[in-house]
């Protein structure tokens, strides 16, 4: 049997045509090279090279053997292609869900660092509402779901994401604008545009005025918050509306005003339970997660965050 440290010697010799080439090919010293070829041979009881003039040329008995080399290392080069492919993303999709609020801002922000790691990585991002998200991940459509809140079910995992609080957004040049802070009692006396108050973002701001004992009328109701955001801009109404959707400056012509009652509320990435989870997909947990708790209530005013990309 030849080992592999062997196998490369002797493939060097061959290569090179002397033991000082193969000694530089190999990064070693030529004494080593040369005790380890007359070792083989004694050994194997095969004579793989005829020396004439310092020069090194394989026997006739030795072609096959150096055919067979050749054959096991044309096997590495093989493999070594395929990791640095898995290595790039080449070989691999993957394939994520998110609510609508995380998905416009966050998401691209998370792919683009994802993009860096594995520059040929194949992505197939889906916009989901929340009862989606079930199917998509029990049926194997997708890896992961980026969500607005966590839902109890027997099948499904959920892992903190980060925490955020919703603002009240309202256009350039309203009455409003320019404030750092707003109550809930005065947000009411204006036009509001609003999501559905089922949704999970749309309870925590119904719970606001309920709190407070306060009647509310939405005058336009949208599903997506880039639509509320557009409608707002367009000097219909004012909004409550989460951080996440407006980050970094993300929708210019609007402004942020923190709302003093609290409005806290948690997200999540959910997974089917019991999944093996690729790199691709951990990596890109990662990023999702710090992109996101970079704008937390605690570690950044996310009004701050908004108005650091509007000047970009």
């Amino acid at each position: 049997m030849m080992t592999l440290r062997q196998v490369e010697v002797i493939r060097a010799v061959m290569i090179t045509g002397t033991i000082g080439g193969a000694a530089k090919l190999l990064n070693v010293s030529a004494p080593g090279i040369s005790r380890l070829v007359k070792y083989t041979e004694r050994s194997l009881g095969i004579r793989f090279f005829q020396r004439q003039n310092g020069r090194y040329f394989p026997t006739s008995e030795a072609h096959n053997i150096f055919e067979q080399i050749n054959g096991v290392y044309k096997k590495v080069d093989d493999l070594t292609e395929i990791i640095s492919k898995i290595g790039r993303g080449t070989l691999s999709e993957l394939r994520i869900g998110s609510v609508p609020s995380i998905s416009q801002i966050m998401v691209p922000r998370a792919i683009e660092r994802i993009r860096r790691r594995y520059p040929d990585l194949r992505i197939d991002i889906n916009i989901l509402k929340i009862e989606e998200a079930i199917d998509y991940l029990l049926l194997g459509k997708g890896d992961c779901v980026a969500m607005s809140y966590r839902l109890d079910h027997p099948g499904l995992d959920f892992m903190p994401l980060a925490s955020g609080e919703l603002f009240c957004i309202v256009p350039q040049g309203h009455e409003l604008a320019g404030r750092k802070q707003v109550t809930a009692a005065e947000i009411i006396r204006y036009p509001l545009i609003g999501i559905d108050p089922n949704d999970p973002y749309g309870r925590i701001m119904a719970e606001i005025f309920a709190r407070n004992k306060l009647s509310y009328d939405i005058t336009i109701r949208a599903r997506f918050g880039t639509t509320v955001c557009a409608l707002v801009k367009a000097g219909l109404g004012i909004a409550v509306i989460d951080q996440f959707t407006v980050a970094h400056g993300g929708y210019p012509g609007i402004e942020m005003l923190r709302i003093v009652e609290p409005t806290r509320f948690d997200t999540y990435i959910a997974v089917k339970r019991g999944a093996s989870l690729s790199l691709h997909v951990e990596h890109f947990i990662e990023c999702l997660r710090s992109e996101m708790r970079a704008l937390e209530p605690s570690r950044k005013s996310p009004a701050t965050a908004a108005s650091r990309g509007r000047k970009k």
